[in-house]
């Protein structure tokens, strides 16, 4: 809960807008828009310089192990506030959940890596061609799911590793995935994955894709899924070869449900304009700043359409 989002590091932005002219805003230039143009969507003009506010190299003590989902659960805002970092994947139709508490660390010369072969063997070999075979193989049967993910859930044992930072944050994946993301309040994470729960049971759909949930602290970036409140972003995935239709359908319906749940930009989602500026309270503030940059929509395209409107 101490690291927002990577827009928050914006500290200036210099873009090329609509009429051609170059525009910087950052503290020295109209400060106040900084929170706006951070994270612009592509609205307001061809970006060519961010200026990020940094912090000096680090490390991170990554400490991963396999746990069960209702332990997960109950202890959760414990674990969210207990570590610097802390993340989980959950196996649908089972109880059984990865689990991921990342440590900062400043010393550079802490660094203690996994050992070449241990890597190869976890992040290469299982979390990618194993497990891109158990997606093939779910797909042709979907009834041996279940199993499957009881096996995928347990193919990672527990380890511990310190390294720099990059090398622990960013993982190979090589299996293709659609996914949708939503943001929510912290303390309804429990309530959305017990109804997802309760749906495969209910519609005998099989999913063989873990779904992630991780943690950001609140910012104040006009368009961000975590303006003003902590937050939890739970993405739901499915294999490429598969449809996503009726679970992705599944996980909408019940975010749609607490009345605040924000969707990630970049990834599929069924909201509208209309929809999106009850959830954005700048919402309309961002549009007018566009009304400004771009009136006759040079940058415009059918996706800024759908979620910003004419």
């Amino acid at each position: 809960m101490g690291f927002p989002g990577l827009s928050e590091a914006v500290v200036g932005v210099e873009m090329v807008v609509a009429d051609g002219s170059v525009v910087r805003i950052d503290e020295a230039h109209e400060p106040d828009l900084v929170p706006a143009v951070a994270l612009g969507l592509g609205a307001l003009g061809v970006v060519t310089e961010y200026e990020l506010q940094c912090v000096p190299a680090f490390l991170l003590t990554a400490h991963e192990r396999p746990d069960r989902l209702s332990a997960v659960l109950d202890g959760l805002e414990a674990r969210v506030r207990g570590a610097d970092h802390f993340e989980f994947y959950w196996f649908p139709h089972t109880d059984r959940v990865l689990t991921k508490h990342n440590t900062r660390i400043d010393d550079l010369s802490a660094a203690a890596p996994l050992p070449g072969w241990r890597q190869r063997l976890d992040d290469d070999l299982l979390s990618n061609t194993v497990f891109e075979g158990l997606n093939r193989v779910a797909r042709r049967a979907p009834l041996a799911v279940p199993a499957l993910n009881a096996v995928a859930s347990r193919g990672l044992s527990e380890r511990r590793y310190t390294d720099r930072a990059h090398r622990v944050f960013a993982t190979q994946r090589s299996v293709r995935f659609t996914e949708t993301e939503f943001s929510v309040p912290i303390d309804q994470v429990g309530w959305v994955l017990q109804e997802l729960r309760r749906w495969l049971r209910r519609s005998g759909e099989r999913v063989a894709f873990p779904l992630e949930v991780r943690f950001a602290a609140p910012d104040d970036r006009w368009l961000s899924t975590s303006w003003g409140r902590e937050s939890a972003y739970i993405a739901v995935h499915q294999y490429h070869r598969a449809s996503n239709e009726a679970w992705f359908s599944a996980f909408w319906d019940v975010v749609r449900g607490l009345g605040d749940a924000r969707p990630h930009w970049g990834k599929m989602h069924p909201l509208l304009h209309d929809d999106l500026r009850g959830l954005y309270p700048r919402m309309d503030e961002f549009v007018a700043l566009r009304d400004r940059f771009d009136p006759e929509r040079t940058f415009g395209n059918p996706h800024l359409e759908r979620v910003l409107g004419r």
